[in-house]
């Protein structure tokens, strides 16, 4: 649960734009958008293979580049 003191001087739009930085900085908008609809069993594995795969490819570019440096 995200909470917010105000701080004295601290006026309605500056709490709005401190409780909005720490619901992002959280996930909980992420997370809601997630779980918004149900995804089967195979659909998230499939979501999780897609993944590894564009972090390898990233991690395979990011060694070329440091290759081609040295």
């Amino acid at each position: 649960m995200v909470f917010v003191k105000a701080a004295p001087g601290d006026t309605s739009d500056s709490l709005i734009r401190k409780f909005t930085r720490k619901v992002i900085n959280e996930g909980l908008l992420l997370e809601l958008k997630r779980k918004e609809f149900y995804q089967k069993p195979a659909e998230i594995r499939k979501e999780a293979k897609k993944e590894i795969e564009r972090r390898q490819k990233a991690s395979k570019r990011a060694r070329a580049r440091r290759n081609k440096l040295i």
